[in-house]
């Protein structure tokens, strides 16, 4: 049996079945988890959910943010933008079963392999959680995301502000804080206040700003975290840490790690994706 997590698809259906192909993935025998940014910008979104809500439980998914973005768009609360590719989703005969299987997935996941603990969530963790931390937090959201005020909370949902956690925010401040750590932070102060400006490489940071993971006497430091959003991070492999945005929809790649008897035992497999939006 084999584990495996793959990065950002965006709707690049035809390079997740090469790479599944590739691997040698098998439903009955192995376990593959998807890190958020299932759709949009590529042009197969459809085909990607109709993919993963067959696959049952040997393929596993949490949110990003073009996946909120999708079921923000279905409720009505976002209008989509010129660079969206999401109407193949919203106008599919069997819309609502997919969109009901995503609205099902959580914001982080974590899987023990080998007696470790492998900790995945689409962009980022605050310096100030722990894994369970972010377990219950992400937990939180997702019981809104299944309740009856969907629409209201998807309305609410977007904003930069609060930028900076604490355990005194409540309601709206409170879920939004999480959903902007979980799906799109990359850079945060050395005290983790949350940039929602910058998008370069790691090594490019702005002044005065870190790549979250490098935040000092950040509490998950001891977990291997698994996340993708980043792709001019691209491919990043270490003992703490596994980045798996290797810009497919851009005309990158697809990646997947494959884990052998323990979490540090872990091979990189990727295929040419052809690329479907410009950056910029």
């Amino acid at each position: 049996m084999a584990l495996y997590c793959i990065g950002d698809i965006q709707g690049c259906d035809s390079a997740l079945q090469r790479l599944l192909d590739n691997l040698g993935f098998s439903p009955s025998r192995d376990t593959v988890y998807l890190l958020g940014d299932l759709v949009n910008r590529g042009p197969e979104s459809v085909q990607v959910l109709r993919r993963c809500a067959k696959a049952g439980d040997s393929v596993r998914s949490l949110l990003g943010n073009h996946d909120l973005h999708l079921l923000a768009a279905s409720q009505g609360a976002r209008k989509p933008s010129r660079r969206d590719t999401l109407q193949s989703v919203l106008e599919a005969p069997d819309r609502d079963a997919l969109l009901e299987w995503l609205r099902q997935q959580p914001l982080a996941r974590e899987h023990r392999h080998g007696g470790e603990r492998l900790l995945m969530v689409h962009a980022g963790v605050l310096p100030s959680w722990s894994a369970e931390d972010v377990l219950r937090l992400a937990a939180d959201v997702h019981a809104q995301l299944q309740g009856p005020g969907l629409a209201d909370f998807l309305q609410a949902m977007y904003g930069n502000q609060p930028d900076r956690w604490s355990a005194d925010l409540s309601g709206m401040d409170r879920w939004r804080a999480i959903v902007n750590a979980l799906t799109r932070l990359r850079f945060c102060t050395p005290d983790g206040r949350m940039d929602f400006e910058s998008s370069e490489g790691a090594d490019m940071a702005p002044e005065g700003l870190v790549p979250w993971f490098d935040a000092p006497g950040r509490r998950t430091r001891d977990t291997l975290i698994a996340f993708g959003h980043w792709s001019t991070l691209g491919w990043m492999n270490r003992p703490d840490l596994l980045a798996l945005d290797t810009g497919c929809v851009w005309g990158g790649c697809l990646s997947a790690v494959r884990f052998g008897a323990t979490l540090a035992e872990r091979e990189h497999l990727s295929v040419q994706c052809d690329q479907a939006q410009a950056p910029g």
